[in-house]
């Protein structure tokens, strides 16, 4: 009885398992092949495969994709200095509104996108209005509102990195006279090094990815990526969508592929 239960039981898991592969899998492998089809609408069969939408990528979207990639950089770099201080000191100390800080932090992972747009939008019109400054439908408003939506993630990572951490190394080096900031250089930042690269990553991707509060933040001169597709989409219907589509899930995969080999991002990312 109890081996024919284990068998049931690793059935349901393989099931479950293959379902979750075949949701992933399938759309990518169709938009794989939508991508070299030799149309300009998107007709089944193709006539013709080829891959000169790949081609035309830096053509069409050269500027956008350079406006997302100086705005992830930003972001990233941004996030990092905020974020592992942050990590730190809500990891190491006890202080009054240390609860508080720490749920605005993280707020805004939990936030819908759309609202959070709106509410930035509001916020930077707000600003404008006041000090005459024109941060509305500007790269650096763009780079405000990306590092608020990128630094809960470093700092979550940050935190998770230092959650098995033994603090013996610390100590040891504090008690032989050494300054905290250089025990923070010196032990702390080493140990939390995984944590720093997944969060780099991920506030990277999560940056270079976002739409909602491009939708609300860009303007004709600052486009990012995911706004010139979604614009693109509104007068073509070919395969250069989902040629960008494979180039970017491409481009992140070889980046995943590279950090794992010298970062096990999966004791961090968990």
């Amino acid at each position: 009885m109890t081996d024919a239960l284990a068998r049931v039981e690793h059935a349901a898991v393989s099931l479950l398992v293959a379902l979750g592969v075949a949701l992933i899998g399938v759309p990518l492998v169709l938009t794989l092949y939508l991508s070299v089809f030799d149309e300009k609408l998107i007709l089944f069969p193709p006539h013709a495969y080829t891959f000169d939408w790949y081609a035309q990528i830096p053509k069409t979207f050269g500027a956008p994709i350079w406006t997302s990639l100086q705005l992830g950089i930003t972001a990233v770099i941004l996030s990092l200095l905020l974020g592992v201080p942050a990590g730190i000191g809500l990891s190491r100390h006890t202080f009054r509104g240390k609860t508080l800080i720490s749920t605005l932090l993280l707020a805004p992972i939990t936030v819908p996108g759309i609202a959070l747009g709106l509410a930035v939008y509001i916020v930077l019109v707000a600003i404008d209005t006041n000090a005459g400054s024109a941060l509305t439908g500007s790269l650096t408003g763009l780079i405000l509102a990306h590092v608020m939506i990128t630094t809960p993630w470093v700092v979550r990572l940050c935190l998770a990195s230092l959650a098995t951490h033994d603090r013996t190394a610390e100590e040891a080096a504090a008690s032989l006279g050494a300054h905290p900031l250089r025990v923070i250089w010196r032990v702390t930042l080493p140990a939390m090094r995984p944590g720093i690269i997944a969060g780099a990553l991920f506030a990277f991707v999560i940056s270079f990815e976002n739409l909602e509060l491009a939708l609300f933040l860009s303007s004709p001169g600052v486009t990012t990526l995911p706004v010139a597709v979604l614009q693109y989409l509104e007068y073509h219907i070919d395969p250069m969508v989902a040629a960008v589509a494979v180039a970017q899930t491409a481009g992140i995969a070889v980046l995943l592929l590279v950090l794992d080999r010298f970062v096990r991002l999966g004791r961090v990312v968990q």
